[in-house]
């Protein structure tokens, strides 16, 4: 788990998004809209990086393609929530 959070906060041009969305849903479940909104981000890339991020296990919610659909973290992802601070604070 550890080497696909790196891959996909760290390792990709779009993983500081990722990143900053991530941080977002720590603080509270929000939709797509919301988060575009609150990190300043389009809709449409906003719902890229939600895709990516739900396909690998790292978001997940209970309405699946539903307009509206609130995010959160997964399980796995809130085990791993240092790791996302560390990348967060200095790349490392």
């Amino acid at each position: 788990m550890e080497r696909l959070i790196w891959f996909l906060l760290a390792g990709t041009r779009g993983g500081a998004n990722r990143a900053r969305i991530l941080a977002a849903l720590r603080d509270r479940p929000r939709n797509a809209n919301q988060l575009a909104e609150g990190l300043g981000l389009n809709y449409r890339t906003v719902l890229h990086h939600v895709r990516l991020l739900l396909e690998h296990g790292l978001i997940t919610t209970p309405a699946q393609d539903a307009y509206g659909a609130v995010y959160f973290l997964t399980s796995q992802m809130e085990k791993n929530i240092e790791l996302l601070d560390r990348i967060l604070r200095n790349g490392r």
